[in-house]
């Protein structure tokens, strides 16, 4: 069985065009594979708490010495790990907040990126141990930044998530939302465009 993993990281929530975007996607795609699964894990409205020496120290303790507190936490972060573990498919709700992701998602990388756990370095470099995944990211913005010197996004994200093992990411795009009705409209039709051809290999495997 199929098991898909949407991540929401608007502070909007559900009503955040890059949830929305996400949740087209994933209602698309139940429909595609019935006997699938979906989790869905809203950072938005649950933020995963910042990274802090106090919860670095946690992953770094050996399980066996961790402090009551210190089990807590990366009991946390094992959870959201094993999320990921259980996910075939991810979708990444992404918007853009003053040119950078939401920093609940840089949150939530930081809770997911553990040494000898998700990846591991070897002679040879860091090798990503989550291997095997589909990811798809529906990214909103207000302004035009795709395959500009402003889109940190896109190489931010690709790059994290290659380090942890998935190298299979497709970006969908929503761009110039702020820039008027017109704008708005036609970016939100093209990304509906985009999820219909995505979706489209989804169906025929089906």
């Amino acid at each position: 069985m199929k098991n898909l993993l949407q991540i929401n990281a608007s502070l909007f929530a559900n009503n955040g065009q890059s949830s929305r975007l996400a949740d087209a996607f994933v209602a698309e795609w139940q429909r595609a594979v019935p006997e699938g699964s979906v989790t869905v894990r809203d950072i938005g409205a649950e933020p995963v708490p910042h990274l802090t020496a106090e919860r670095f120290g946690a992953f770094l303790a050996k399980p066996e010495d961790r402090t009551p507190e210190q089990k807590a936490v990366a009991g946390f972060s094992d959870a959201l790990i094993q999320e990921l573990r259980d996910a075939d498919v991810i979708v990444l709700g992404l918007p853009m907040y003053n040119f950078g992701v939401p920093s609940s998602l840089k949150a939530y990388f930081d809770h997911v990126a553990r040494a000898g756990v998700t990846f591991r370095y070897t002679e040879n470099g860091p090798e990503g141990l989550l291997k095997g995944k589909k990811v798809y990211v529906f990214a909103a913005r207000g302004g035009q930044y795709a395959g500009t010197p402003l889109d940190t996004q896109t190489s931010f994200v690709r790059d994290f998530l290659r380090f942890i093992g998935m190298d299979d990411v497709e970006f969908v795009y929503a761009e110039g939302l702020a820039l008027g009705e017109n704008s708005k409209q036609a970016a939100l039709a093209q990304a509906q465009a985009a999820i219909a051809r995505l979706l489209e290999p989804v169906r025929q495997a089906a």
